[in-house]
Formats: C-alpha cells, structure tokens, sequence
C-alpha cells in the first residue's frame, strides 16, 4: 500500500495532538488527586486505565502528560531549526575554509548529548520544562545545521541560482529567495524525525527527574514510578511506554512519509 507510513504516521500523531487538546478542557479525573483508596487499582469503570501507588487516575496522567509532551518538541524543535537552519544556509553558501570552519564548530555540539546538557543546565537552573526544552532543543542544532547545509550546496549548484548571481543578486537575495524556499521540504521532514527524538528525550530526562517536576503529569515519570512495581503490576509501565513509543513512532514514520513524498528521486516509477 502506497504512503502506508505517511498516514499511519499521521494519525498517530493525530491521536497524540487530538488527546492533548482535549486534555487542555477534560480529563476524567484530576490528575493530581490523591485517592489512597484507589492505590494501584485495576483497569475498569470509571477508572478505564487503573490508578497508580498513591491513586492517580492513568488515563488522565497520560492524557495531561500529552501537552507536556507536545509543548518540549514544538519549543526545541524551534530552538533547533530558527539556529541550525541559518548557520545551515550560511555554511553552504560560504566558499573555502569558512564555511568548513562553521559547520566543524557547529559539529562541537555533537559532544554534548542533549541528556549531559540537561545535567549541567539543571545543575544551575534547576530541572524544568524549559531546562529540557532548551537541552534538547541546543542539541538538536547540528542535525538542522548539516541537513539544510547538504540541501543548499544543492541549491547553490542550479542554473537559477547562477543566473541571479550572474544579474548581480545579492546573497541575502538569493538566500531569502531561491536557497530557503528550496530547503524549506528538507527541513520539515527533518523537524519530523527530530519532534520524535524530542519526545524521547524529553522522557528520558523526566525519568532521571531532571524534566518537568511534579505536580504535573509526564510519561517519563509515570514511567520511572512504575518500574518499582513493574512485576507486580507491568501494566503501570504498560500505558506511559505504549504513548512514548506511539508518538516517536508516529513522528518517525511522518517524517520518513513526507521524505518519500517531497523527495522527487524517492519516488515510484509508474
């Protein structure tokens, strides 16, 4: 079946967006009401997904921990592609050594994981969404820097773009005009992939506990708090590791859809 993982793809992406809307103006429960009669009961009615050690609902957890999931990728992927992709297109367009010397100092940044950034940030400002969302978002950089600088070396060969050279287009012009446009397919899909390893990594710094801090709801919590009774009761870690997988699944499989979709080399020969 044709563009199969583009609309799968986009409906689980869908389902992730679709739930933290909803959750901005109902959840079943409060989810941050402690209800020690509740403590780790089972899934039914009305408590569909069971409750946690100290009785927090699951389905209202998961569906609040959606907004926190979706608000760290759309502000690093932001942080990543208003740095990366200028440096991008400016490394590109540079001939010689300096554009050489700009992406080696942009490769730098691949020494510092988003998960050590996150330590040294929270080290002095203290765990936090924006602690993680800035983490994320600075290591992020050099993915958008080499993938728009690939797209512009392109772009920069094309008879257009010699021509508006030629006529005596300035590079601002002829970045603004022909460059962006043209890599603008390139980075999305790359804003795609990098949302899914932003969700992850936003997951895996609220399991250390250097996320977003409680009282607030986040996948990566309710998944570290499950793994003490992950024998007793697995499906506490069941439901935060099926919405993690979901939603990084779902961006993967968008961004790789959307690939073989503005790619014109990718597509099918009819």
């Amino acid at each position: 079946m044709k563009r199969a993982g583009l609309w799968i793809g986009t409906v689980l992406v869908g389902m992730v967006v679709l739930t933290a809307l909803v959750s901005l103006v109902w959840t079943p429960f409060d989810p941050t009401l402690v209800d020690p009669s509740l403590s780790m009961a089972e899934p039914g009615w009305p408590h569909l997904l069971g409750a946690n050690f100290v009785g927090l609902d699951n389905l209202s957890m998961l569906m609040v921990g959606a907004q926190t999931c979706l608000l760290v990728g759309i502000i690093a992927v932001a942080v990543a592609a208003l740095i990366g992709v200028p440096l991008g297109i400016i490394a590109g367009m540079l001939r010689g050594w300096g554009g050489e010397v700009l992406l080696r100092g942009v490769d730098i940044l691949y020494a510092f994981p988003a998960l050590l950034l996150a330590i040294l940030l929270a080290a002095t400002l203290g765990g936090s969404t924006w602690t993680a969302m800035l983490a994320i978002g600075i290591a992020t950089i050099p993915a958008f820097t080499r993938v728009t600088r690939a797209a512009t070396l392109s772009v920069m060969s094309s008879d257009y773009v010699l021509a508006a050279r030629a006529a005596g287009t300035t590079r601002l012009g002829i970045a603004l005009r022909h460059v962006l446009p043209n890599v603008a397919p390139v980075i999305g899909v790359q804003a795609s992939v990098s949302f899914g390893i932003a969700i992850l990594a936003e997951a895996a710094l609220s399991y250390l506990g250097l996320g977003t801090p409680p009282p607030t709801p986040t996948w990566g919590r309710m998944l570290r708090e499950a793994v003490t009774y992950l024998f007793t009761d697995p499906l506490q870690a069941l439901w935060p590791g099926l919405a993690i997988a979901g939603a990084v699944l779902g961006f993967n499989l968008l961004g790789d859809g959307l690939r073989d979709l503005l790619d014109p080399r990718l597509k099918e020969v009819r």
